[in-house]
């Protein structure tokens, strides 16, 4: 019934908890990326750390993920580059 969308040839993701447990604020799903999502974005980001707007637009229409999803990716690869080093 509060089913979300998810992308186009993505599995749905399982929550971490319900709204109710969360104290009433929705959580977002987690995006469970394909090996070759994986692999497509791990090259992308060995190419560009940063993506600009119209990058990260045909990176998405590309893989059939949205800007936030790649956005986000970006920037949780960052912090982990940044932790390694």
């Amino acid at each position: 019934a509060g089913e979300r969308p998810w992308a186009p040839g993505q599995p749905p993701a399982a929550e971490a908890e319900s709204a109710e447990e969360a104290g009433g604020r929705a959580r977002r799903l987690r995006t469970a990326f394909s090996a070759e999502q994986i692999s497509t974005l791990e090259s992308s980001f060995q190419r560009h750390q940063y993506l600009g707007a119209a990058e990260r637009r045909k990176l998405a229409g590309r893989m059939q993920l949205s800007e936030v999803q790649i956005k986000t990716w970006f920037q949780n690869r960052r912090m982990k580059l940044k932790r390694q080093l």
